[in-house]
């Protein structure tokens, strides 16, 4: 048998990744005007925007981490963590305030200046999404977000802003982070607020036709403004299996991926694809479309494909398919653990999502959210000995260095997140992922100090061998 070899190219991006709707905080400084996440009292899966925003009550992404004020602090710690890149959003709300504004907030210019400066200063790359779950809100409750096609012409003005500002100091951008959660989560994912009944698949398909014409614009400016610039689509791409291989089951589920690949489908190859037009027609969906936009998808596609993984999920024919993309957990697998929060744990399946993906589009990926939520307790010693993520990792990562040996093109890898954020799901603090522990809990209190965890060390040795040390046993725990 054939021993494994470190595949990691010299160039591989080891990274984090955050998002600023749950790091930053800071939500009313700077010129900053309100975004969806500002509204949700309980993440962004469990809870509906408040009709307003009151005081007195906590909103998790109102103070967040606090990276607003500490990210000199935290690009410290990246730096001895050995990062090459570092994944976060900017909150299209602090530069457009509500969104359809003629001209940006130039202190909410500044700030990303300012981080980007730091981050370049320390030798990590700035990987940058433009949109990540935190459209202004005043773009929903005026014009019901992505539903409306003056969303486009907004979302023009603001790339044509952050490109023409940042276009010596970041190369590699996504247009909307994971897109295809338009089923699942369409609030977070298109700032479209769904009511159960009729329309609903309609109103969906129709705000994706309008995030897919911003995305191959934003590609057009992109390259224009920044030339050598890379422009990804990212999707959340975690496995789903059928449950027996009864053909029903089977074929279900392929089904299934296929309403979550429709996104890269469009976004990579440039068009829409033949069997979407069976969905359309059995649901009677009719996307609104202007003389020029499928000319305009195609001209100008996605460069890579960013993805996040998590977890494997199984399905069984029968099983409600209409409002989900890949991202259930649905029925139990024997073969797999679980995390704190149910989760199933399945490396192999981010070996399988590679090729696949790869198979499929023949373009770069990039690994741009894996991580594990989990409890973390500080000993008596102060210190954290996290060794069930120091174990998810160095699973993960042999499976993606096995994907590198079957041919993948791999840009780099960005763990979720490098230092504990709120959760964008529940809003949560305990459900932590980082290799820095932050002192707050679920209800906001806390000092808000950085304590680095065992897996800081570990992942630490991992970069610096530039993946050696996953197959040599020296990643070091401290």
């Amino acid at each position: 048998m054939m021993k494994t070899r470190n595949a990691f190219p010299p160039d591989f991006l080891w990274g984090g990744a955050i998002a600023a709707n749950q790091a930053e905080g800071a939500w009313k400084e700077g010129g900053k005007g309100p975004s969806i996440n500002d509204a949700l009292r309980h993440g962004i899966v469990h809870g509906k925007l408040d009709q307003a925003i009151e005081e007195g009550v906590h909103y998790p992404s109102h103070e967040a981490i606090d990276f607003y004020h500490r990210y000199k602090e935290d690009i410290a710690l990246f730096k001895e963590l050995g990062l090459k890149c570092f994944r976060t959003s900017i909150a299209w709300s602090r530069i457009f305030p509500n969104g359809d504004e003629l001209l940006p907030n130039e202190q909410g210019l500044q700030f990303y200046d300012e981080l980007f400066d730091e981050l370049l200063k320390n030798g990590i790359e700035p990987v940058i999404t433009i949109s990540h779950f935190e459209t202004p809100l005043h773009l929903v409750r005026a014009y019901g977000g992505w539903k409306s096609r003056k969303l486009i012409d907004y979302y023009t003005r603001y790339c044509e802003a952050i490109f023409t500002r940042y276009k010596h100091k970041v190369k590699y951008w996504m247009g909307f982070n994971e897109i295809n959660h338009m089923h699942t989560i369409p609030l977070a994912a298109g700032a479209v607020e769904i009511t159960d009944g009729a329309g609903q698949l309609q109103d969906i398909y129709q705000a994706s036709h309008h995030l897919f014409v911003a995305s191959a614009v934003a590609a057009k400016l992109c390259h224009t403004i920044i030339p050598g610039s890379q422009m990804g689509c990212m999707l959340s791409l975690s496995i789903i299996y059928p449950n027996t291989c009864n053909p029903e089951d089977v074929f279900e589920t392929y089904e299934l991926r296929r309403r979550s690949l429709f996104y890269s489908d469009v976004l990579v190859r440039g068009e829409y694809p033949s069997y979407s037009r069976r969905i359309f027609e059995e649901h009677g969906i009719e996307i609104s479309m202007e003389a020029g936009d499928l000319e305009l998808i195609r001209r100008h596609p996605a460069d890579y494909v960013g993805f996040s993984y998590y977890r494997s999920s199984t399905h069984q024919a029968g099983q409600p398919i209409l409002g989900n993309t890949g991202g259930i957990i649905g029925m139990d697998n024997p073969y797999l653990s679980k995390t704190a929060w149910g989760w199933p744990i399945d490396p192999k399946g981010l070996r399988y999502v590679c090729n696949e993906i790869y198979d499929r589009y023949q373009k770069p990926l990039f690994i741009v959210e894996n991580g594990l939520g989990a409890r973390d307790e500080i000993r008596e010693d102060g210190s954290i000995e996290d060794d069930e993520r120091i174990e998810y990792l160095n699973r993960h990562l042999r499976e993606l260095n096995e994907a590198l040996l079957d041919g993948c093109e791999i840009i780099g890898y960005t763990w979720w997140g490098p230092v504990d954020i709120v959760s964008a799901g529940t809003g949560e603090m305990e459900k932590r992922y980082g290799f820095i522990y932050v002192d707050k809990d679920n209800s906001g209190q806390g000092t808000l100090e950085r304590i680095k965890k065992k897996s800081f060390g570990w992942y630490r040795q991992v970069i610096a061998t530039n993946g050696g040390a996953l197959f040599t046993d020296t990643a070091a725990g401290t």
